[in-house]
């Protein structure tokens, strides 16, 4: 009796083995999916999209380093979109001047620009021309402090240049990585 338990528990292990490789799931694809995977990597799709659509059209779960290594694998050459993502992001950023745009006291508004040097002793330096065409040095120390010099010794700008001044300063800043 307790040999026939042994043989059918030997019987039971061995159809348990055989349904663990029956069940093991596929993890790269076929030849078919991969020319599938081509034709989305031509349209222009990225790594994370072809990831997302080869879990959900093919059912197979790929992390996203194994889809890259696989494009390249199929010598496939994805679409340059983060190139094109800087350029949107600069010209979103287009009101932020940066160390090479001329100031324009025409505009009617406050200029802002950020030096490319900083002094020794300050976090960020440069030059504003407030609405009424006066210009001042600025410079920001390393303990968050504002100081405006140079121009006219007696000029106060406008609360509404002041407020204009800050914003486009912290903008300016934020571009810059600060």
């Amino acid at each position: 009796m307790i040999i026939s338990d042994f043989s059918d528990s030997k019987d039971a292990s061995s159809d348990a083995d055989e349904e663990v490789v029956s069940d093991t799931p596929m993890t790269e694809p076929n030849p078919e999916q991969k020319r599938e995977i081509a034709r989305w990597v031509a349209e222009g799709m990225g790594l994370s999209d072809v990831q997302k659509k080869i879990s959900t059209d093919f059912g197979l779960v790929m992390t996203y380093i194994d889809v890259r290594f696989l494009v390249d694998d199929l010598d496939l050459t994805l679409a340059d979109k983060e190139e094109e993502k800087p350029k949107e992001v600069s010209e979103n950023n287009a009101e932020t001047p940066s160390a090479t745009d001329e100031l324009n006291p025409t505009d009617g508004g406050v200029s802002v620009e950020v030096d490319p040097v900083t002094p020794p002793g300050a976090m960020a330096s440069g030059s504003v021309i407030f609405s009424d065409g006066n210009h001042k040095q600025w410079t920001l120390d390393q303990f968050g402090r504002l100081g405006l010099s140079g121009g006219d010794e007696g000029y106060k700008p406008s609360d509404e240049d002041v407020v204009e001044f800050q914003k486009q300063l912290d903008a300016a800043l934020r571009g810059k990585g600060f």
